[in-house]
């Protein structure tokens, strides 16, 4: 059998419809009651900040990055980060969400929140929020609240609720 190479490349607007039935299989009808979900209702998720991995010409795993800000500060929400259940542990997942935050480091965004496993996310750098800094509006598990910060100290000082928003690379 030949081995396909793994491409991340930038999410193409025909890529939509093959990422949302990605999360549907992988997340199920549930993800839309969930918290984060509902933070980017209405917002496009940021096009060159958000990639997807392919193996051939088959989408097999995406990750996106949507605006938001965290008590008035602009911020990106990494997510959702969905790979093929046929190619997970294999670095796709690790793969995406580097790619995604280099490219936000490059853009000039300082900061990144996520709703997620923290020893899986902890290999890319993020880290549990303390506990009431920030808050988002419906139910999280505080363990879940991760940051990271692609500038040092950005996360000092910022205290607030979670909103959606447009954040402004200073």
């Amino acid at each position: 059998m030949t081995s396909l190479p793994l491409i991340i490349v930038p999410e193409r607007p025909g890529d939509a419809s093959a990422i949302e039935k990605l999360n549907e299989r992988a997340f199920g009808p549930g993800r839309f009651a969930r918290t984060a979900y509902r933070l980017r209702e209405g917002v496009p998720p940021a096009a060159d900040l958000s990639f997807v991995a392919l193996v051939g010409s088959l989408l097999v795993g995406a990750n996106r990055m949507t605006p938001i800000t965290c008590g008035g500060t602009p911020a990106l929400l990494l997510g959702p980060l969905t790979v093929e259940p046929a190619f997970q542990s294999q670095g796709i997942g690790l793969a995406l969400v580097n790619r995604s935050l280099d490219a936000a480091r490059a853009a000039g965004h300082k900061l990144v929140i996520l709703v997620g496993d923290a020893p899986y996310y902890a290999r890319m750098g993020f880290k549990q929020a303390p506990l009431g800094q920030i808050t988002l509006p419906g139910p999280v598990a505080p363990a879940r609240l991760l940051y990271s910060e692609l500038v040092d100290g950005a996360f000092s000082g910022v205290r607030g609720m979670v909103a959606s928003g447009v954040p402004v690379p200073a």
